[in-house]
């Protein structure tokens, strides 16, 4: 019987298993790579998202065959190079996603890949600073050393320098580092919050409180985020508090493959959260790729972690809390202020986390304003924009968003990513700076 051509169904996931030894064999991986390498092949569905495809069709195109078998299995490498685990692929184009019998998961095959290049420690000193986003922002974050790391990030004798020691491209955007962090600047939103925990509302799967889970970029880069987050949850008469204790989310870790540090940290991180839960927190984080490590990545790792599992139901994007909060008719939509026209960037790990496109409605109810949505990769991912042998590829990539920013001569720029946010601004070439939707709503509700 002949395989369907497609999916009629809705793409479903298989736990990652990454703890079978079968795993870590390059003869098991290049069998499955050249199996999926053909259908993507006769597919090429996906050739406009990223790199990755292109570069796969390049090396069948300019083969011997025409097909996959006249690729050399060395240069299979090339291809997983170039994923940065987006995972648009796999939610928005793939028609052989499973449930189809031809089980064509991508993202986790690259992540596969990905993983067995780190075993045999093929991976750049640079690419470990780099995914070690703790240990950076502890040192960085100290007052004197963060205004030393600035400054030299905006000197471009120093960011040559910097090219020239770890590959980090010159032209680049680099977080900036603050020594007053995010969890500092909640201090106040939480203490003044301690007294209005017995008055919350609980309305559908919330319970009116909310831990916040930092993240390491937007404790240490955009602390601003965390203060704007906390105000907009205070202003809805939600209680206020933070994980106790966090460290990256290891989002980071998984994109170089380095899936034992995945584990560390979820050994930290997971028994803070299920801690606050059970007290009755629900658990927001500001990053949407934070979000998404715990509601996906985690869950398909340790499938039999009832503590992940937990986590996993009780962890929110900020604005899917709020539009849940809606729901019950419990969000102040008295707003002071009109936005006018955003152009609102829906960032990638965002869409995968398959609960619509939230901040897009809840702006919307601002008066006066009118949102244009651009569902397109920014190209970003947090390190392969830095790097210099992918810098230029990741603009290219974000050209159709920038240019959609460009047309659509709006008041602000914006996307739940705030590094996708700063790609943006990257290829505006105008001095502009994008406007975090947090922000924004903070701006709407006069605070």
């Amino acid at each position: 019987m002949a395989a369907r051509e497609g999916n009629l169904e809705a793409p479903t996931r298989h736990p990652l298993d990454w703890k079978n030894p079968d795993f870590y064999n390059e003869d098991s991986l290049n069998e499955e790579l050249e199996r999926v390498y053909d259908i993507c092949h006769g597919c090429r569905r996906c050739v406009s998202l990223c790199d990755a495809f292109p570069t796969l069709f390049d090396l069948v195109d300019e083969s011997d065959t025409f097909e996959v078998d006249g690729v050399d299995k060395k240069d299979f490498v090339k291809v997983v190079d170039q994923c940065y685990l987006c995972d648009l692929c796999y939610m928005t184009k793939c028609p052989y996603t499973p449930p189809h019998e031809w089980n064509v998961d991508f993202p986790h095959l690259m992540l596969r890949a990905k993983a067995i290049k780190h075993k045999k420690g093929d991976f750049k000193t640079r690419d470990k600073i780099l995914s070690a986003t703790d240990k950076v922002g502890n040192l960085a974050g100290i007052p004197v050393v963060s205004t030393i790391v600035n400054a030299a990030n905006e000197n471009g004798l120093a960011r040559k320098a910097l090219q020239k020691v770890l590959g980090i491209h010159p032209d680049a955007t680099v977080p900036k580092y603050h020594s007053k962090t995010g969890r500092k600047l909640l201090a106040s939103t939480v203490e003044e919050s301690k007294s209005t925990h017995a008055d919350v509302k609980q309305a559908g799967r919330t319970t009116g409180k909310v831990a916040i889970f930092a993240t390491c970029y937007g404790n240490r880069n955009e602390p601003h985020l965390l203060e704007d987050l906390g105000k907009v949850l205070r202003h809805n008469e939600i209680a206020v508090s933070l994980v106790d204790k966090e460290v990256c989310c290891g989002m980071p870790k998984l994109e170089l493959g380095d899936l034992k540090s995945v584990e560390h940290a979820k050994n930290i991180n997971i028994p803070e959260m299920v801690k606050k839960i059970d007290a009755g927190w629900d658990i927001i984080a500001p990053v949407p790729s934070c979000v998404l490590m715990f509601k996906q990545e985690l869950p398909l790792m340790f499938p039999d972690d009832a503590d992940v599992q937990k986590v996993k139901e009780h962890i929110f994007d900020p604005f899917e809390y709020l539009m849940l909060r809606h729901k019950e008719e419990l969000l102040n939509i008295d707003f002071k202020k009109s936005l006018g026209k955003i152009a609102y960037h829906a960032a990638c790990h965002l869409r995968v986390q398959n609960m619509g496109l939230k901040t897009r409605d809840l702006l919307q109810l601002v008066q006066d304003t009118t949102i244009e949505t651009i569902e397109r990769c920014s190209g970003h991912d947090g390190t392969y924009a830095v790097k210099e042998e992918f810098h230029e590829k990741s603009m290219k990539i974000c050209r159709p968003v920038i240019s959609k920013v460009q047309k659509s001569e709006s008041d602000f720029y914006s996307s739940d990513c705030p590094m996708a946010g700063h790609q943006i601004a990257n290829g505006m070439k105008d001095d502009s700076e994008p406007q975090h939707p947090l922000t924004l709503l903070r701006m709407a509700y006069g605070l």
